[in-house]
């Protein structure tokens, strides 16, 4: 079953592309499409495993704090040392070879680039390079879905305006879900909920670094030996990885969240039309039109059979009569009125499948999902009783997690996001549970200074969402 379903899912995203042959075409002028990568952890890694392999494109430089690091990725993924040895961006442009430096916003500047690719993870930084490509008039891939949720909207907006693509970046999930959800409306459909899965259980919304690993069946000594980060993987595990690719969605599709926030219903893939639909009409959802995560485990604990944990779906619903009657003669699996059908997509690539995302935006001028207005954000919520003096730090951490709410009930809120929430310092006592707002903290002239909090009141003030009834509640 779910063999079936994704390889016709597959064959419909993928039969009508033809950017291999741009690229090709590409080849043949001797003029690849130049790619500067800013980042080079896991994501990176993978995009320059496939970069290398990718006929019309070049890496003009690779950007990271750690020039070792970036050094590593390169020879980690399998590029020869003497294609790694340009000194300047203007030799890395004339010999076809790859810059290594720690300065992302000179390579940037530099010339030459036709696409930029952050992804850093780190909001204050994704910020502050994709300005800089856009103001030099550089395509922008965002990998780092933090700093997306975080400014997105506006970010999208200015590089509109500049006349440059600002793209989610393919092979995560929020832009393959975003594909799932053009496909169905460009075929006419209504989207009643799109998404992925992940695995899920209540308490994990308190997890912390010092007991991620027991979650996921790991101990400390072996994922440290492996070169896991904790918080990172705590990110994805404690509920705020989802809420932000959640929110990214939003913000690209028009869908929207719950009123409380994500739920995550436990679900195997057979289950999915007849699970992620209205519960007015035996389902899960709040609303149609709505994105929504569903678990991999069931809440005693169980883990499910034909989960999608590593995937993402879409579910969509018949106009009428004889669409259904179409859904039944091709075998399309739906709930049991027949209404209702899903399609989805067991795995996603990352970094391998970067490279979608740069032709797409350097070729064809189009995003693989981008954001086209101000609808979800993520907020940063108390995983234990804070008290005056306590410092947040961040995703992922041992003090707050990302909840998912609609942007109006942000605002309203005056909620911290979970993006900047990170340094700040409690001046209140907080029980666990609650959302923080700006009146629970003392804003330190670290915060004060950057680029992210500038950004992020530049985009809460010219795209303020619709306001609605403040509707947040505890955990």
């Amino acid at each position: 079953i779910k063999l079936r379903c994704s390889v016709q899912f597959l064959g419909l995203c993928f039969g009508a592309m033809n950017l291999y042959q741009l690229l090709q075409t590409r080849v043949e002028m001797e003029k690849p499409v130049r790619v500067a990568l800013v980042g080079a952890g896991k994501f990176g890694s993978m995009f320059l495993a496939q970069a290398q392999r990718t006929p019309g494109m070049h890496v003009l430089g690779v950007a990271d704090l750690s020039v070792e690091r970036a050094r590593d990725a390169l020879a980690t993924t399998g590029w020869p040392a003497e294609r790694t040895d340009a000194d300047s961006a203007a030799k890395a442009l004339a010999q076809g070879t790859t810059l290594i430096t720690d300065d992302a916003e000179a390579l940037i500047t530099a010339g030459g680039l036709d696409v930029v690719i952050e992804a850093t993870g780190v909001p204050e930084a994704g910020i502050c390079h994709a300005l800089a490509a856009i103001e030099r008039g550089c395509h922008v891939v965002m990998v780092n879905v933090e700093a997306d949720v975080l400014v997105g909207p506006l970010l999208a907006a200015k590089a509109r305006k500049a006349g440059v693509v600002y793209s989610l970046a393919y092979g995560d999930q929020p832009a393959l879900i975003c594909e799932q959800v053009d496909w169905a409306r460009a075929a006419g459909f209504d989207i009643v909920a799109a998404g992925k899965g992940t695995l899920y259980m209540p308490e994990f919304h308190a997890s912390t670094p010092d007991t991620v690993w027991g979650h996921y069946g790991l101990s400390a000594a072996h994922a440290e030996k492996s070169g896991m980060n904790a918080k990172m993987f705590n990110s994805f595990l404690d509920g705020t990885k989802s809420g932000i690719e959640m929110a990214a969605v939003a913000n690209a599709t028009g869908l929207t969240p719950a009123p409380g926030g994500l739920t995550f219903p436990p679900c195997p893939v057979e289950e999915i039309a007849t699970t992620l639909i209205p519960k007015t009409e035996g389902g899960a959802l709040h609303h149609k039109g709505q994105v929504e995560v569903i678990s991999s485990r069931s809440r005693d604990g169980n883990d499910l059979a034909n989960d999608l944990r590593w995937g993402v779906y879409v579910v969509f619903e018949a106009a009428d009569g004889y669409v259904e009657r179409c859904f039944a003669d091709y075998g399309l699996i739906t709930n049991p009125s027949g209404h209702y059908s899903a399609l989805w997509r067991p795995y996603h690539l990352i970094g391998l499948e970067l490279g979608i995302s740069v032709a797409s935006a350097a070729l064809r001028g189009e995003a693989t999902g981008a954001p086209t207005d101000f609808r979800a954000d993520v907020a940063a919520t108390t995983k234990r009783d804070l008290k005056p003096g306590d410092s947040l730090d961040g995703e992922g951490g041992y003090t707050v997690w990302g909840r998912l709410m609609t942007a109006g009930d942000s605002l309203g809120f005056s909620a911290v996001p979970i993006g900047l929430a990170h340094g700040l310092t409690i001046k209140k006592p907080i029980s666990e549970g609650n959302v923080v707002t700006w009146a629970d903290v003392e804003i330190g002239n670290d915060l004060a200074a950057s680029v992210a909090l500038a950004t992020r009141r530049e985009m809460e003030i010219s795209m303020t969402p619709p306001s609605g009834k403040n509707r947040a509640k505890s955990a």
